[in-house]
């Protein structure tokens, strides 16, 4: 049995106990169960270390402020124990908080009275204890500001930066490829939609495909063979009196159907493997450089102050509000199945919701996405999950103004877990799409177990 301690402290028995049992019960007990017991188990540690430590204010004030390197360490505990332990961690803990019962109920008021003067003298010098005293609601302020928004500076900069690629891309299209039916080119993402958290690093180049509709149909992925609500395919039509070759994009049909695949490999060429680079990054003054050894289509910028920009061109598709992008890395191995965005959908939806009653849906989105991005645990929690997390919330009839922040915070936490136990999150706008498909269940193991966790410490998640 591999036998994982904890970072010592001084401690003799009940340590040592505690830290074993929480690195191995969990995969017994399961992860609700196991979390239970870890949050019960920390606080007796926690009450046995403030009755042994009186004497040290700060100590006594300190709250559990664990890395994530421990954090990880616990929930990388070993796959086999007996059936019997919960029994036996039950035994242990009772055992090993017999002999501080008298400790505990021994007054301290000589000491205290000795230390008293010190402690006082020192009170206005303590920034950890002040930070220690704010609500949650603060604490969540004191994130978003901190490590969550950029800075108005730095994304201007980001969109600037990007803006010129765009307009160099584009040019070079035009010139090199002049019959190609392409619309205006934009930039998209969440940089765009000021939904980009901690830093400003990535963005999309949006390059439109103007399709002739009497030539063109998009069916949608519930009609095709294929059954999936996002892939969905565009068909040629009207053969009969429009035959192949009147549009320029019958060069790149497969089995009647616009293949997403040919089409991106003919970018590819045309643009990341064509462009001068060199020139390019000297007339910018930064370094662009195509990221190849991959399906998607991105660039790195790497100016000479702030962190590297990575630009993803993406060909779309637009009819009516329906958007469809040549995204290889999102349908494969489906060559010609274009995916249905429905980023734009959920954003638009996300600020209707804010508007109308000046909620804090958008700050509690950001706040999130920080958070997984900044934990090892959560990481696998990308942007959309979220987004479909807070759209579902929003359904229920809940106050999300200002001063309701930290409530809905711990609420989507609470939810989150119930969707992780479940193992299925349905797409708000496509329910029959699983947005947690794709995990492992070990990867799933560890956002429970770090959720409920944060259930009774909050605090884990804003380090």
């Amino acid at each position: 049995m591999d036998f994982r301690w904890g970072r010592s402290r001084g401690e003799e028995g009940i340590a040592v106990v505690i830290n074993f049992l929480l690195a191995n019960a969990r995969l017994v007990l399961g992860v609700g169960g196991a979390a239970v017991l870890g949050i019960a188990t920390l606080a007796v540690k926690r009450l046995i270390e403030r009755a042994g430590r009186a004497a040290d204010d700060e100590k006594v004030e300190q709250k559990m402020s664990e890395s994530w390197e421990e954090l990880s360490l616990v929930s990388a505990s070993p796959k086999s124990i007996r059936k019997g332990l919960e029994g036996v961690v039950m035994k242990h803990v009772a055992k090993a908080t017999k002999p501080q019962k008298a400790d505990l109920c021994q007054p301290q008021q000589q000491k205290s009275s000795l230390d008293e003067k010190p402690v006082k003298a020192s009170e206005s010098q303590r920034p950890k204890s002040l930070q220690l005293s704010l609500t949650l609601q603060d604490r969540l302020h004191q994130y978003y500001s901190i490590r969550a928004a950029i800075t108005p500076e730095v994304v201007h900069r980001a969109e600037s930066l990007a803006l010129d690629i765009c307009i160099e891309v584009q040019g070079f299209l035009h010139t090199t490829n002049p019959d190609m039916p392409l619309g205006e080119m934009s930039l998209g993402g969440s940089l765009l939609d000021d939904l980009q958290v901690v830093r400003a690093d990535h963005a999309c180049l949006l390059v439109p495909l103007q399709l002739e509709p009497s030539l063109w149909r998009l069916i949608p992925g519930e009609e095709t063979l294929l059954t999936h609500p996002l892939h969905w395919m565009v068909r040629r039509v009207n053969l009969e009196y429009f035959p192949r070759g009147r549009s320029y994009w019958d060069r790149f049909l497969v089995g009647g159907y616009l293949s997403c695949r040919a089409l991106v490999n003919m970018l590819s060429k045309a643009v990341m493997e064509t462009m001068n680079w060199p020139s390019l990054s000297y007339t910018l003054d930064c370094l662009v450089r195509p990221v190849l050894g991959g399906d998607e289509l991105k660039l790195e910028i790497r100016p000479e102050r702030g962190d590297p920009l990575f630009i993803s061109i993406v060909p779309v598709l637009r009819e009516a509000d329906v958007v469809l992008t040549a995204q290889v890395e999102l349908t494969r191995p489906w060559d010609s199945a274009w995916h249905l965005s429905l980023y734009p959908w959920e954003t638009q939806r996300l600020v209707q919701l804010d508007s109308a009653d000046q909620g804090v849906r958008r700050v509690v989105l950001k706040t999130l996405k920080a958070v997984c991005r900044r934990c090892p645990s959560l990481r696998p929690l990308a942007a959309v999950p979220l987004v479909n997390l807070i759209l579902h919330l929003s359904d229920k009839d809940l106050d999300w103004s200002e001063g309701c922040l930290s409530g809905r915070f711990q609420q989507c936490v609470w939810e989150l877990i119930g969707y992780l136990e479940e193992g299925v999150l349905p797409s708000y706008f496509k329910s029959g799409v699983n947005l947690l498909n794709g995990m492992t269940d070990e990867e799933v193991d560890e956002m429970g177990f770090m959720l409920y966790c944060a259930v009774s410490e909050p605090d884990i998640l804003l380090i």
